[in-house]
């Protein structure tokens, strides 16, 4: 051979170093050194943020390097779900949905889905606030979540008066209603259930028996709650189409593919021309979703949704859950910061759709229906 030093076996010292450092790279990829390094790069990146003046992060500049954050957060954050909600959590919502229903006849009949329900609040809050301004319409809900204890305490519609407690355990209570009332109302709460009502619709939507809030049985009236998945394709066959389906405040918490798929599978659930509220998602997720299927936002209260929702603001953009502040300069505003959309024409079939599974999914033999006969 003319060059026999190229196929020459290296030195033993070589191949032992070249080995080691192999090694050393993959357990650092599929140890906890990873989750380590991105755990110091997140904390350095919001150690910036934090120190930046305020007149820094609202500006262009600030906007974009906050936004470079929030992405590097949702690329390596852990998600999980939770039960934290709150009665009137987004006004303007409300007052958009109201708004749309302004288009029926009177008396008209409307159905509705709401998805992931958690503890009721979302579905008494539509059902108060539709009732005040359309109590000709016959309203239909469908409430829906994937855990039958919570979708149970919705049911009952009992929530404690007190403060919530972070440091409560389930076994703290003495009794099982209290448990149940106490530990289910404040569970996962950072705030208390209540912060978003008047004394006046807390009065119209409750009967209080000492530290006890119950719904008044009119709220009850037309609401079916159904254990189920909100990904599973037989929520499409069980329940039909649907004027308006409610997803908003848990996509957040899937990953990319698992909620890109989720939410092709609610869009599923909407009527042609009926209406799909979606907020509390990754926006980019949103905006792919809502360009490929020829979404139309709707315009009205556009800002007023996106900002309605303060825990969902205030995280941006240290939490992966938080919504990025409102860009009045961005030409695709209005596909991006939309929350609302009117859905028309054909779904691709889900075979079609890339992703994941959805995380966490049960089996719903004929998703049985539980309804409140009021």
């Amino acid at each position: 051979m003319p060059y026999p030093h190229l196929t020459q076996p290296r030195h033993p010292a070589l191949s032992t170093m070249k080995n080691k450092s192999q090694s050393v790279l993959e357990r650092f990829a599929n140890s906890s050194m990873l989750q380590r390094f991105h755990e110091v790069c997140i904390y350095s990146a919001g150690l910036a943020w934090r120190i930046l003046p305020n007149s820094m992060q609202v500006s262009a500049l600030g906007r974009r390097y906050g936004g470079s954050v929030h992405k590097m957060v949702q690329a390596f954050s852990s998600r999980s779900q939770y039960f934290s909600t709150f009665f009137m959590r987004n006004r303007p919502e409300l007052e958009l949905m109201c708004r749309l229903l302004d288009q029926k006849d009177y008396g008209a009949s409307v159905s509705m889905a709401v998805l992931a329900c958690s503890k009721g609040a979302e579905v008494y809050s539509i059902m108060w606030k539709i009732g005040s301004a359309r109590p000709d319409l016959k309203l239909t809900v469908y409430a829906v979540d994937i855990s039958e204890e919570i979708l149970e305490f919705a049911q009952r519609g009992i929530y404690s008066l007190d403060q919530p407690d972070m440091s409560a355990k389930p076994d703290a209570f003495e009794t099982i209603q209290e448990r149940d009332v106490s530990w289910n109302t404040g569970r996962d709460q950072n705030a208390w259930i209540f912060e978003r009502m008047t004394k006046a619709e807390i009065d119209s939507m409750f009967e209080i028996d000492g530290e006890e809030a119950r719904i008044k049985p009119c709220l009850k009236k037309g609401i079916n709650w159904i254990r189920g998945d909100a990904g599973d394709e037989e929520l499409v066959r069980a329940l039909g189409p649907q004027d308006i389906v409610i997803a908003n405040r848990f996509l957040c918490h899937m990953k990319p593919g698992d909620a890109r798929r989720c939410i092709h599978n609610a869009a599923r659930l909407v009527r042609p021309g009926g209406h799909l509220f979606v907020s509390g998602i990754d926006l980019d997720v949103r905006m792919r979703v809502a360009r490929e299927l020829g979404w139309q936002p709707i315009k009205d209260l556009m800002r007023d949704v996106h900002e309605g929702d303060p825990s969902l603001r205030e995280g941006w953009p240290l939490k992966y859950w938080a919504l990025e502040p409102f860009d009045s300069d961005r030409p695709d505003q209005e596909i991006r910061y939309a929350s609302v959309f009117r859905l028309g024409g054909t779904h691709a079939p889900l075979a079609s759709v890339s992703g994941a599974g959805i995380a966490n999914s049960v089996a719903v033999p004929g998703l049985a229906v539980q309804r409140h006969s009021g």
